[in-house]
């Protein structure tokens, strides 16, 4: 590779046509967003700090005051381009070749093209997801197994328009440098697919467009708008050409909705219900607090008030607001057996025509054998209309209250609950060690949602001194004979050795000290090559 711009280190190896996208001028453009943005990055992840411990003060989070105006003002979000007038489909996966290849064949609108949750950040996937992005941009993306079997770009079907999420604003990139600090991971991601693939994206009739995971707030919002205007300004791209959906996956942002498409009005294309971190992002908020202690999470459903609550304020928001409402994940992976098929598939079924039935322009699947479900049910409420944008939803009130409302969530906190959040936590950071984000655990697609769910959860009822439903106290004796009990099977059942026993040690650490960390992946990056 060519010699790297001043104050520009890459510490990580070399990776196959990783000179391809680390050149001079690449590097150069994303140095430039780190010494722009960096410094604001870390400014608000320390309000991040201070407002959760105001809302453990008091108990609480609120609309907030001093954005009433633009609340209760008279404003939309640019209208949303051609190619993604229609999103009712949207499939979702990390930007493996395979996986962009069979995402883009799948016959979904949208493909989530993951470079957060779903993605492990070996340097080897952060580098090679951008080679495959290139590629994918320019379809000239295949892929030959060392079996032999070929993957291509189908000419039969529609391509699904990759959206790309980058990594959360609390993640940092290692193996890039600037200026002796390690860059912020998020604008790492997004420079590297801006910079290459941006007017490639335009001379093709789409453009750049964005998933955004992880905000806070409003600011964290206007942070991303003004990366977005920097950066097309550097490189000449229309102002406005950059457009990024939101996901709705934290507490306190479920409460500035409004702000957030405000910030992004010129580069909005709406807001998602990220329903699993959401859940994480709740226990984390308030995890002091007994008055939001969840039961297990697999008897969260979307019914229950407080999900109801925040599901419905999306739709009402974005639609008065004219952006899209897109709805939350189906995660089950169709399988061989029938009666097992046949209830998930049905559960989809419901879950979709529920959020067809809502208002949402569109949804989430894991797995292309989803595909045609979701499909169905979007159909079946939006016929020959992109969207339902024009459903405004005028019906719906939500109070800061019903979206607190956890207290009124039906279901119990169970030892075999326990043991499966202990389970699918220690199976999927296993996997992740082993560099893969998006790990099939008992007909699920999990990413790093699921653990967070699973550890955090056991983390609030140890320090909440709950009682389980059979009377068991849950207690570190407790969660610790969980773990040995789950690290046994899961040796039995040959998985990598060192990985398993790694995995157990995070999970503890994670859900067992008395400190909180907020991102299991913070401590799990540190053991990444």
């Amino acid at each position: 590779m060519s010699a790297t711009p001043h104050g520009v280190q890459v510490l990580g190896g070399p990776v196959e046509r990783g000179d391809e996208i680390l050149t001079p001028e690449a590097l150069d453009f994303v140095a430039g967003l780190q010494r722009a943005f960096g410094a604001r990055r870390d400014e608000l992840l320390e309000r991040r700090a201070q407002r959760r411990a105001e809302a453990a003060r008091t108990g609480r989070l609120d609309f907030l005051p001093e954005t009433q105006h633009i609340r209760e003002g008279d404003w939309q979000v640019a209208a949303p381009p051609a190619d993604i007038a229609d999103r009712r489909v949207e499939i979702t996966g990390p930007t493996s070749r395979k996986m962009a290849i069979n995402a883009l064949n799948s016959g979904a609108r949208v493909w989530l093209a993951d470079l957060e949750d779903a993605n492990t950040p070996h340097w080897d996937n952060v580098v090679s997801g951008q080679v495959n992005l290139y590629d994918l941009v320019r379809k000239q993306i295949e892929l030959t197994t060392p079996e032999g079997k070929q993957y291509t770009l189908r000419d039969d079907v529609r391509h699904a328009v990759p959206l790309v999420r980058p990594r959360g604003w609390h993640l940092p990139e290692k193996h890039l440098l600037v200026d002796g600090e390690p860059a912020v991971g998020a604008l790492v991601d997004f420079g590297l697919h801006f910079f290459h693939n941006a007017q490639e994206l335009l001379n093709r009739g789409s453009g750049p467009y964005f998933y955004l995971p992880k905000m806070e707030s409003h600011l964290e919002a206007r942070l991303w708008n003004d990366v977005f205007t920097h950066a097309q300004s550097e490189l000449g791209i229309p102002h406005g050409s950059v457009r990024a959906t939101v996901l709705i996956e934290t507490y306190p942002a479920a409460f500035e909705m409004e702000e957030i498409l405000y910030e992004l009005r010129d580069h909005s294309a709406g807001l998602n219900a990220g329903r699993w971190d959401y859940l994480f992002s709740v226990i984390k908020t308030f995890r002091d607090s007994g008055e939001y202690i969840l039961p297990d999470r697999n008897s969260v459903t979307m019914t229950a008030p407080f999900m109801r609550a925040y599901t419905e304020l999306l739709v009402r928001t974005c639609h008065k607001r004219g952006a899209f409402a897109i709805g939350g994940m189906a995660a089950f992976i169709p399988t061989k057996d029938p009666a097992t098929n046949d209830k998930a598939m049905g559960k989809v079924h419901e879950d979709k025509k529920r959020e067809a039935g809502d208002g949402f322009d569109g949804s989430w699947v894991a797995h292309p054998g989803l595909v045609p479900i979701c499909f169905e049910e979007f159909d079946a409420v939006l016929g020959d209309k992109p969207n339902q944008i024009d459903r405004t939803r005028e019906d719906v009130t939500v109070t800061a209250d019903q979206l607190l409302d956890v207290a009124a969530t039906p279901g119990e906190r169970t030892i075999e609950g326990l043991r499966a959040a202990v389970d699918v936590g220690v199976r999927y950071i296993a996997s992740w060690l082993g560099g893969n984000g998006a790990a099939a655990i008992h007909n699920l697609m999990e990413d790093a949602a699921t653990a967070e769910i699973s550890r955090s959860q056991i983390w609030q009822w140890l320090h909440n001194d709950v009682v389980l439903a059979g009377g068991e106290r849950v207690t570190v004796d407790l969660v610790r004979e969980v773990l040995a009990d789950t690290e046994k099977e899961l040796r039995g059942e040959g998985l990598a050795q060192d990985q398993v026993g790694r995995a157990v040690e995070l999970f503890e650490q994670v859900a067992v000290a008395d400190e909180f960390v907020d991102f299991l992946t913070l401590p799990a990056y540190d053991d990444l090559p």
